[in-house]
């Protein structure tokens, strides 16, 4: 079973060398890994450039792109692979055995069409910071909320194009407007594991704009909502109690990155 994984870039030369690293150095040879590059200045290109001599599994393009969506489209629009994953170019993998962990989890009697595990927050300087323990999954929940975790999931390449690509207008919740439409075909097979290590710093969007985020979160649940016919009153109020909650998170997790450093 090949798995394709897929790391959009874009003026990353601080940690996506980790990144990289961390993709080639899987225990598991059937592997392709797709960089898409949005016409980065700052070294980045070098950088892909120097692996991608050296290792032939590295396919990658660098041209500018019209955001992060579009990106991880041309990714996957490239792929090859039984699965695909997009990993941020910011993260890594916990270890060398995360992609034949999920390809046993893929190839098992069960045969998911998608699977969902944990990840670690971690410090610039790679430091743990938080443990995130994959959630209890029912698809009740996830219109409740975005409970995936966008580095720690796989998706059949196949289910991933007959759902659709991810959606251009969207700037931060793209996983979320996904996994909603994954979630109403199948759900995901969840490997009760750490699988990434998620790096907080000082231009981590989903971290330093969690705002922003959680608001086009509930954007994209409502349009769901009403796409299907469902009436969003109870959404609409459990947003509101929860907006605080998810402040305090995000305000929590920097002041304990920021201690670290």
């Amino acid at each position: 079973m090949k798995i394709s994984v897929i790391t959009v870039c874009f003026n990353s030369s601080d940690f996506i060398e980790q990144t990289i690293e961390s993709v080639l150095g899987q225990d598991y040879s059937d592997l392709e890994y797709i960089i898409v590059d949005g016409g980065s200045t700052d070294g980045t290109v070098d950088l892909i450039k120097s692996y991608a001599e050296k290792d032939p599994r590295i396919i990658w393009s660098s041209v500018p792109d019209q955001g992060i969506s579009d990106a991880m489209n041309k990714g996957a629009a490239m792929a090859t692979g039984n699965v695909i994953a997009h990993l941020n170019s910011d993260d890594y993998y916990v270890n060398d055995r995360v992609l034949r962990r999920v390809a046993d989890c893929f190839l098992s009697a069960s045969s998911p069409t998608w699977l969902t595990g944990g990840l670690t927050f971690v410090t610039e300087a790679g430091r743990v910071i938080k443990d995130v323990r994959v959630r209890n999954y029912s698809f009740r929940r996830l219109l409740r909320g975005n409970i995936l975790l966008h580095p720690a999931t796989f998706v059949r390449r196949d289910i991933f194009h007959s759902v659709g690509a991810f959606n251009l207008s969207l700037q931060y919740c793209m996983d979320y407007d996904l996994f909603l439409r994954l979630g109403s075909k199948a759900s995901p097979f969840v490997l009760d594991e750490q699988l990434t290590c998620f790096r907080v710093h000082a231009d981590s969007r989903s971290v330093t704009q969690s705002e922003k985020v959680y608001l086009e979160e509930y954007q994209v649940r409502m349009h769901y909502l009403q796409k299907m016919g469902r009436m969003g009153l109870f959404y609409k109020l459990d947003y509101r109690i929860k907006r605080r909650m998810n402040r305090r998170f995000y305000s929590n997790l920097l002041s304990s990155c920021q201690k670290q450093q």
